[in-house]
């Protein structure tokens, strides 16, 4: 075995990463988990027994954790970091869905909460660890040559989870482990079975942002005002009940009459309008990215070919990368996609591993 480190391991309670506490600790290392607070009550969000990362439910998820935890052996640490999670993410959610684009706040809070904030602030606490892992289903190799750490897939297609967490840093990578990377779902399960977390294994799993299939209660009163729907041509068919409401590519509740079947194809924030298009008219040959990282922390070089993943579930389209700017680069892609949209991660491969990716800007 390799040299015992004390690892602490991002805990929600759930199959994931518990499964990934008890193979470090049967691995015989000195395990700690770690559980960020981040509901504080200020948003009147009901509680409705759903599952989400922010809510009243909270506190079902940290006494799941701490259960885990005391059943594993080890210790388990809450951190309070609901004011830090309001200023990273609840601002840039609402600020982005003002603005008229789709927020991704997963990949936000990776970068900058779980992988930042958690392990800065359990420091602060005097909470000492060599390494942070978490369950994420993808894998850091280390190239022996150049030192660098590589970003890949998970093995596991349906699970893969590197989309979320691209805009990951070396020095971040340098301290993370991703125990579940090699491994499939179904395998991970069966192990928290075998291990005596059936309740776990059995849970069902949510990646809901909050828990509310609606956004409202998150903006103040005023924020979001009913306008018009139109078309391409300007042409008034409806009033919508807030563009919070709505992202490119939606065909379902838009509530107008026309003789064609119409999606959404742009959110005008400044006069408060959603246009919408025939399906052929929501496709796009490419996009511009800003904020553009790259895991090397080297851009890539302009005119490279790659996959390009325009959202989490998108399979991805052969693509090459122009760079404009420091951090603004055009991908034009092999064949055009179907609601590429303002706000979302594009994410950029090569075979399995991840170069980088940016916010789509237009």
């Amino acid at each position: 075995m390799s040299t015992p480190l004390t690892i602490a391991v991002g805990m929600s309670g759930g199959v994931d990463s518990t499964v990934t506490a008890w193979r470090l600790k049967r691995a015989g290392h000195n395990v700690v988990g770690l559980t960020m607070q981040i509901w504080d009550g200020s948003v009147a969000l009901p509680d409705e027994g759903r599952s989400g990362c922010y809510g009243p439910g909270e506190a079902r998820d940290l006494a799941a954790a701490r259960a885990a935890a005391e059943q594993l052996g080890i210790r388990h640490i809450t951190v309070p970091l609901a004011g830090e999670y309001k200023n990273c993410v609840l601002d840039y959610f609402r600020e982005e869905y003002r603005s008229g684009r789709t927020p991704n706040p997963c990949v936000v809070c990776n970068q900058r909460m779980k992988f930042g904030l958690l392990l800065e602030k359990a420091r602060a606490q005097g909470i000492a660890f060599d390494k942070f892992a978490t369950g994420h289903y993808a894998r850091i190799v280390q190239d022996p040559q150049s030192g660098l750490f590589r970003l890949l897939r998970g093995v596991d297609p349906q699970k893969d989870q590197s989309y979320f967490i691209a805009r990951l840093t070396q020095e971040q990578l340098r301290q993370t482990l991703f125990p579940l990377g090699a491994l499939r779902k179904p395998e991970v399960v069966q192990m928290a079975r075998e291990a005596g977390f059936g309740d776990i294994a059995e849970k069902e799993e949510s990646q809901d942002f909050i828990e509310s299939e609606d956004y409202s209660p998150l903006f103040q009163p005023g924020e979001s005002k009913p306008g018009p729907i139109v078309d391409t041509t300007g042409k008034v068919l409806g009033q919508h009940r807030g563009i919070i409401h709505y992202t490119i590519g939606q065909r379902e509740g838009l509530g107008v009459a026309a003789a064609e079947r119409l999606y959404v194809k742009e959110l005008r924030a400044a006069t408060n309008t959603i246009v919408l298009g025939r399906r052929d008219e929501v496709f796009s040959d490419g996009c511009r990215i800003e904020k553009a990282s790259w895991i090397s922390g080297t851009p890539p070089a302009t005119g490279t070919t790659c996959l390009a993943r325009l959202r989490y579930r998108h399979t991805g389209v052969q693509a090459t990368l122009h760079c404009e700017s420091e951090d603004v680069w055009r991908t034009d892609f092999a064949e055009p996609q179907f609601a590429v949209t303002p706000g979302q991660a594009a994410v950029f491969y090569h075979g399995d591993e991840v170069l980088g990716g940016g916010w789509i800007e237009k």
